[in-house]
């Protein structure tokens, strides 16, 4: 083939948990990690020669600092590729958001790479590849339902999580995950998530069980820093949300809902307030 296009799927976390640091200053984590219905879009073609990558929409650089670029670039250094590689990429995905909007376009450049030029490398082999560009794109090259440890590279699929509607609202902040977790370390946390309930949780698909372990120690530094988190989880519970959270390092908030319906009239209600710029209502994929 000449060209393949694909979807790169967002992520949310149901539960994060920072469970000591490295001596090169990475942090052990512990996160069950879900892909959600937003994504970018990204078409990949053969050219003569180079990687060449355009991007529609999003604030995000088109150049050798572009996951996607550093990605395309290991594939073609790996596999030897001699043609080049046209990159389009359409952004939908909130940029700086702990949504892993990078993350997983360089995932699907991995993966789409692979398809464009039958280079048959299993998600073993690009999930090895991934982790040199970012801790999270083993995870989105894998996708659904995991179990992530380690600094976020050691992957257990779990069970499709329980169905359910989701609003993400992302505010106007964008957030350093780096100084985040760099923050992290002068933070005390008394409570932290029960990862291994929401396992098993997930394993009896019990919807209940899920929201009822859902946390994330990250907000004791990004909501601290800023109050809009915190009011985005109050409005979404007041609209009808049986829980809500933040997402990753933030500051985009996430709602669970079970009956469409209120999940609708949440959506309009909210979009109608203008609390925030970028307002989304999704399924887990």
């Amino acid at each position: 083939m000449d060209s393949y296009q694909m979807k790169a799927y967002a992520k949310i976390n149901l539960a994060l948990d920072v469970v000591g640091r490295r001596e090169n200053g990475y942090h052990n984590v512990r996160m069950i990690m879900q892909t959600i219905g937003i994504y970018d879009e990204i078409r990949f073609s053969k050219c003569k020669e180079g990687i060449h990558l355009m991007i529609e929409g999003g604030n995000v650089p088109a150049d050798e600092d572009n996951l996607v670029y550093k990605a395309a670039k290991i594939m073609k250094d790996a596999y030897h590729i001699p043609s080049g590689i046209d990159i389009y990429l359409k952004k939908t995905i909130p940029a700086a958001a702990g949504m892993a909007g990078g993350s997983s376009d360089a995932a699907a450049t991995f993966k789409g790479i692979n398809r464009l030029f039958d280079l048959d490398a299993s998600l073993e082999d690009l999930m090895h590849l991934g982790v040199r560009v970012g801790a999270d794109v083993p995870y989105c090259i894998l996708g659904g339902t995991a179990l992530a440890e380690g600094i976020g590279e050691k992957l257990t699929s779990l069970n499709p999580a329980p169905e359910c509607f989701v609003m993400v609202a992302k505010p106007d902040i964008a957030v350093s995950t780096k100084d985040v977790y760099e923050q992290f370390d002068a933070v005390q946390v008394d409570e932290h998530p029960d990862v291994d309930g929401m396992v098993e949780a997930i394993w009896e698909e019990s919807l209940q069980g899920v929201l009822d372990r859902m946390g994330n120690v990250l907000e004791s530094v990004t909501a601290r820093q800023y109050p809009v988190i915190d009011k985005l989880k109050e409005r979404m519970k007041e609209l009808g949300a049986l829980n809500s959270m933040m997402s990753g390092s933030g500051p985009t908030v996430f709602g669970i809902f079970v009956n469409e319906r209120v999940a609708r009239e949440a959506f309009e209600q909210m979009k109608s307030e203008k609390l925030v710029p970028q307002l989304f209502l999704t399924e887990f994929c």
